[in-house]
């Protein structure tokens, strides 16, 4: 199967304003991509830019996504490592684009194969329950929110966190008190204490039984993860500070994370989150399958891996219920409540209107 030419979109969708410790999201800016073949079918990938974490936007990304598709034109599509390396060997870091193209070659592949991407990577149908993210906000709004969830049927609400540790504390306390002991709590800091606020924080949340802590401080305090987690009551959770296995093993092996958040967008695509994954497990670490703003195509994506992969066991992939203004994917992952259910189609089993699509701007290479 060779590769003939990709059409590169810049996907735009507008959300409800959304805020976190680095910043309000007005919308999610993220590329599509088709790469077509000489098989008679195209695959399809996604990512959405999260500069703040990640250093890439929407423009970096459609740039650099012209020249990895000219790059890869009349290449073999299903060698997905040689592809993947020439990616790598044309430029360091910008795993976030590399997602997209991965994305679309294991799309193709397991067309190919003629085999849902679930069972292509080797799972069976699993549940999938994820949890719904309060924003920051004041501690009375919070909590008005999180009673909101609960009464809409939510059982796992994450906490965006970070701002200030004592208000942060608050926060919490309030959303646990008006909640009750039954909903399951995460909190996400996205790196936003210091040493001292995540200790103190993290030691006074203990009473309200908070299931574990993403990124409480900035991924260059790796060295002081260790000392942090031997402190606090509250399991850690590694996100800003994998981006890949290597990252994974290091922190691992310094004793300095509970569980690790997975997130295309920081591996570069499902080649490299494999490998990730598999190193945890090794050391018996379990992973949460997370992502940026992307829409239902990145997201069924993220739900077919996460079903192939026993070791994943916690599932944030409530962006499409977070505040996407339009929904402008066809197929792909269903929400049955919070509960999401994968097609059986061949390969990805997502695709986007070419209605919206026309909308967008967009080059073919």
């Amino acid at each position: 199967m060779t590769i003939l030419h990709t059409d590169i979109y810049k996907l735009s969708i507008p959300m409800f304003p959304f805020t976190i410790a680095t910043g309000t999201m007005h919308y999610a800016q993220n590329i599509f991509l088709r790469i077509h073949t000489d098989a008679g079918y195209y695959g399809v990938g996604e990512c959405s830019a999260f500069p703040m974490i990640v250093g890439e936007t929407q423009a970096t990304c459609f740039e650099m996504a012209k020249d990895f598709a000219a790059l890869w034109k009349g290449k073999a599509a299903l060698a997905i490592e040689d592809r993947m390396a020439e990616l790598h060997a044309f430029t360091a870091f910008n795993a976030t684009i590399k997602s997209a193209f991965d994305m679309a070659l294991y799309d193709l592949a397991a067309r190919a194969a003629g085999q849902p991407l679930y069972r292509f990577l080797g799972g069976e149908k699993k549940e999938l329950e994820t949890d719904l993210t309060i924003g920051i906000d004041t501690p009375d709004n919070m909590a008005e929110k999180a009673i909101q969830f609960k009464n809409n049927g939510v059982r796992i609400i994450k906490i965006k966190l970070g701002k200030n540790g004592k208000d942060d504390v608050e926060r919490v306390r309030r959303i646990r008190a008006a909640v009750g002991e039954d909903i399951l709590l995460r909190i996400d800091a996205n790196q936003g204490w210091d040493f001292n606020d995540a200790k103190q924080a993290l030691i006074e949340m203990a009473p309200c039984n908070v299931q574990f802590c993403e990124q409480p401080m900035r991924s260059w305090h790796d060295d002081s993860l260790p000392e942090l987690r031997q402190s606090v009551p509250i399991k850690i959770m590694a996100d800003e500070s994998v981006f890949d296995h290597h990252d994974a093993r290091k922190l691992i092996a310094a004793e300095g994370c509970d569980y690790v958040n997975i997130k295309f967008a920081k591996s570069g695509g499902i080649l490299e989150a494999t490998k990730i994954n598999e190193l945890c497990e090794q050391f018996g670490t379990s992973c949460m399958m997370g992502g940026m703003l992307e829409s239902r195509v990145a997201l069924t994506a993220f739900a077919h891996f996460a079903t192939a992969h026993d070791n994943i066991i916690f599932y944030d992939m409530d962006t499409c219920l977070l505040g996407h203004k339009t929904d402008p994917v066809t197929g792909g992952v269903q929400y049955k409540g919070y509960f999401l259910e994968i097609p059986d189609t061949p390969g990805l089993g997502a695709d986007v209107e070419e209605s919206f699509l026309e909308q967008c701007e967009m080059v073919s290479i």
